[in-house]
């Protein structure tokens, strides 16, 4: 399939108490004792058990159960303390902290895993065969290069018209059907009577459903795996690969096209497709349907976008997933005339467009293995607001070597969004849940196929080296003024610097949801 939660917005607890966060990744009773992460046992203060208060215990959650929580405080310390509450939230980082290991030792993000590397196998194989069939019908290198963008312009569509797909259905139902639609695809694609028009809608159709794919596989992995750290390590490591693949998968799916023929790669996918849709099927848990709205599927789409972008709170973060990769890929889309420019061979342009994911796997290991869950916290907003300064060296034109140290920096500062990520997942109610990821993942292509026809543009009229700086130098500010709204948004609850959390939407404090 196509690539790229228990609600997160504030709410009462079972026992009448309204939740908040001192860190954003953990949600506690004001009280200050600080629920675990599933399956991880209760921190302590002192050596001693934080005991279990109230009347009930909560549900199961991803992996493991978390402890029952009620309408006490841990013993001995002070609600209203906010050195106490600091103290508790930098504990419950601790307790919550954990390893690459941990999460594949979950049987079903190794299904989710498993099915992942198909799906992107898949797709790097059908996008190399499709545009070189297309080329070889009609030898134009125009139509080659559309069958190419088109993958990125039906995300739009498929992200906002076919959104309530994901929370309207069980979700592994949505994950298998998605699958087997894009082998449908495949299978057409594959017959010599197929025509150039129709193979051109087909690739139109698999990139529209790839966006309710991927932001139901999102949306899941929070079932799975719980709000807490697992989910980010878990989607730090989809991530990796998926930048793994742009450097590799290329470059493999070019040698297995000089082994056999354009349709001959195609049934290949349709093979990774099925095959990604047997392991969801039998490796995946049944669950039922988040939302509750049994309207029109448009309709459910639409007013669920209405929901999520109106909410202060969600649209920044979202926009701060978003601009980053909107102006980072402006080096990318121009490595072949930057290499012109300063006069380096065709193996330069090849390390200019490697540099940035390169920077980005090294950055997302580093972090998702060596920083703790609060320090990852900690660094979202300053590295949002640097990632794309390291850009602005283009405006001295530098030779290879310093160009490629910029690219591998910035990438490097996309490490951001694993502490971004548990901000996000804690913010959108459960109903939501596969709706806005959805909407993240179409948002994110769209702003990228955006930004490089952008660049392009200005590259027409300007040196490229001056159109990657003013890339970085632009990005920066417009990050930066992100930062400091998504500071007023967290302001907004009246919390602390180190909270992911707020109630605040858009001048009044409500809850998007009622659980």
């Amino acid at each position: 399939m196509p690539e790229e939660k228990p609600t997160g917005s504030a709410r009462p607890s079972p026992g009448g108490l309204p939740l908040s966060a001192a860190d954003p990744g953990t949600a506690r009773p004001e009280g200050g004792l600080t629920p675990p992460e599933p399956g991880a046992p209760a921190p302590t203060d002192g050596g001693g058990s934080a005991p279990a208060v109230g009347g009930g215990s909560a549900p199961a959650v991803g992996p493991g159960s978390a402890p029952a929580v009620g309408q006490g405080s841990a013993p001995g310390l002070s609600a209203g303390s906010p050195s106490t509450t600091w103290r508790r939230a930098e504990q419950g980082g601790r307790a919550d902290s954990r390893r690459y290991r941990d999460v594949f030792a979950v049987r079903e993000f190794r299904a989710v895993f498993g099915a992942h590397l198909m799906s992107l196998l898949g797709v790097v194989v059908s996008e190399i065969a499709l545009t070189v069939l297309v080329y070889r019908l009609t030898g134009s290198p125009m139509l080659s290069a559309l069958t190419f963008a088109l993958g990125f312009l039906p995300y739009l569509f498929g992200g906002t018209l076919l959104a309530g797909v994901a929370d309207k259905y069980p979700a592994r139902r949505v994950l298998v059907v998605c699958d087997l639609l894009c082998a449908g695809c495949a299978v057409v694609m594959v017959l010599p009577v197929t025509p150039v028009a129709a193979l051109l809608v087909l690739r139109c159709c698999i990139a529209a459903i790839a966006p309710v794919f991927n932001g139901t596989r999102m949306a899941t992995l929070a079932d799975i795996l719980g709000e807490g750290d697992l989910f980010v390590l878990g989607r730090s490591l989809l991530r990796v690969v998926s930048q793994s693949a742009v450097l590799t998968g290329f470059g493999l799916g070019g040698l297995l096209l000089a082994v056999i023929a354009p349709r001959g790669a195609l049934a290949i996918t349709v093979c990774t497709f099925l095959g990604s849709a047997l392991l969801l099927r039998l490796g995946t848990k049944r669950r039922p349907a988040r939302g509750r709205d049994s309207g029109a599927l448009l309709r459910s789409s639409l007013s669920g976008a209405r929901q999520i972008l109106d909410n202060r709170r969600l649209r920044v973060l979202m926009l701060l997933f978003w601009a980053p990769p909107m102006f980072s890929v402006a080096p990318e889309a121009l490595a072949a005339p930057y290499a012109d420019e300063i006069g380096i061979g065709s193996a330069g342009i090849g390390l200019l467009m490697c540099a940035l994911p390169v920077g980005t796997i090294a950055g997302e290991l580093y972090a998702g293995s060596a920083l703790g869950p609060a320090t990852r916290s900690r660094i979202v907003l300053p590295l949002a607001a640097t990632t794309l300064l390291p850009l602005t060296v283009y405006a001295l034109t530098p030779g290879l070597g310093w160009a490629l140290l910029a690219l591998t920096l910035a990438g490097a500062g996309s490490a951001y969004t694993l502490g971004l990520d548990r901000w996000l997942i804690e913010e959108i109610p459960e109903e939501l849940r596969g709706r806005a990821m959805t909407l993240l993942t179409a948002g994110l292509m769209t702003i990228q196929g955006v930004g490089m026809a952008l660049a392009g543009v200005a590259a027409e009229f300007l040196p490229v080296s001056t159109v990657v700086a003013g890339a970085g130098a632009v990005g920066t500010l417009c990050c930066l003024l992100l930062v400091a709204e998504t500071r007023r948004t967290r302001r907004a609850a009246g919390g602390h610097p180190g909270e992911g959390r707020t109630e605040g939407r858009d001048g009044a404090d409500r809850h998007m949801s009622s659980r």
